[in-house]
């Protein structure tokens, strides 16, 4: 069985395969492989690779099942001690996988961990999605070293520490692949964004452990298949996020989280309102109402899963600290 596998989920990425895939092979170890798992591009992707890349294992879903349920599919065909989940646009460096991988090694408690994510175009600062290491403040809202809200840091080594974080970003994401099997793998519920964070939360509640490891550095354009001013990816993260808290928070949190959340949710669409984001505007109440139609279905799956690790939340609003307190760093444990 092969230590490692690196499986890139494509849809129409042909532009990045062909940029980045040549230094992937090149520092690719002896007991790693490639898979590329296509979700029906309609691009050259499929006769790019049979071309140029007759080696790497090709695996075709039959339709585009989205990030999640695009992964589960092909997951369940590759065997593998490890799972390395990579998006088709980022560049790696040397020595990129062993710092994580003999971290994990070392401590079967480790269940998931990523490297240190920097920006493609900007690469001295960290990029947006996953940065230094990801975290959830009390009403369910996510952050990361180096990044909070709009706010990226420059790296200079300041976050440059194996910590526990609490979630990893699906960007880079290296999980065993019993645990990833064990806890059904990603909810294909949330098609993409955020599904990363709520696998991370399933896996802390199952009692494993989630790192970052800055030893291994990768650099993401990020935005690829949706950019980030793309209405629809703020319908995703605004339902998911839904989604997530019902799933995951305990009984005793969830009603007064909830009451929150929901007033949060409308500044955030009166603010784009105010800002002329009118397509933003009516993606928030789209979200609100998929939820609901999503509701029991979410609630069923919530009554299958412990809920333990909500003291591994941070226990304050990111939106007062930010927006109100000016508070634009945070180290892992306090903000600045």
């Amino acid at each position: 069985m092969t230590k490692l596998a690196i499986v890139i989920l494509n849809w129409n990425g042909k532009r990045y395969l062909e940029q980045f895939l040549p230094t992937l092979i090149q520092y690719l170890p002896d007991y790693a492989e490639v898979v590329v798992a296509d979700n029906a591009s309609t691009d050259d992707s499929i006769a790019f690779l049979q071309e140029k890349y007759p080696g790497i294992r090709l695996l075709r879903n039959s339709s585009n099942e989205g990030f999640a349920k695009g992964y589960n599919t092909a997951l369940q065909q590759v065997e593998a001690k490890y799972y390395c989940l990579l998006n088709s646009d980022i560049e790696v460096t040397a020595h990129w996988i062993e710092p994580i991988i003999e971290m994990m090694d070392a401590n079967e408690t480790i269940a998931a961990a990523q490297p240190k994510l920097l920006s493609y175009y900007k690469r001295d600062e960290f990029e947006y999605a996953g940065a230094a290491g990801g975290f959830v403040d009390k009403y369910g809202y996510p952050f990361c070293r180096g990044r909070l809200f709009s706010n990226v840091e420059k790296d200079h080594g300041q976050y440059d520490s194996v910590i526990d974080v609490f979630w990893a970003t699906g960007a880079a994401l290296f999980v065993r692949s019993d645990v990833y099997r064990t806890m059904g793998g990603l909810d294909p519920d949330f098609f993409a964004h955020m599904e990363e964070i709520d696998f991370c939360w399933r896996i802390k509640n199952a009692g494993y452990k989630i790192k970052i490891n800055p030893a291994s550095v990768v650099y993401h354009i990020g935005g690829g298949t949706l950019p980030k001013n793309n209405s629809y990816k703020t319908y995703l993260n605004f339902r998911n996020n839904l989604f997530l808290l019902l799933k995951n928070l305990p009984d005793e949190r969830l009603a007064r989280t909830f009451v929150v959340k929901f007033f949060l949710d409308q500044v955030a669409a009166f603010f784009f309102l105010c800002q002329g984001h009118f397509k933003d505007f009516i993606a928030v109440y789209k979200a609100m109402h998929s939820f609901y139609n999503n509701y029991k279905i979410c609630k069923a799956k919530r009554n299958t899963l412990p809920k333990l690790a909500y003291e591994d939340t941070y226990p304050k609003s990111i939106v007062f600290l930010h927006y109100i307190k000016h508070k634009k760093v945070f180290d892992g444990q306090s903000f600045f």
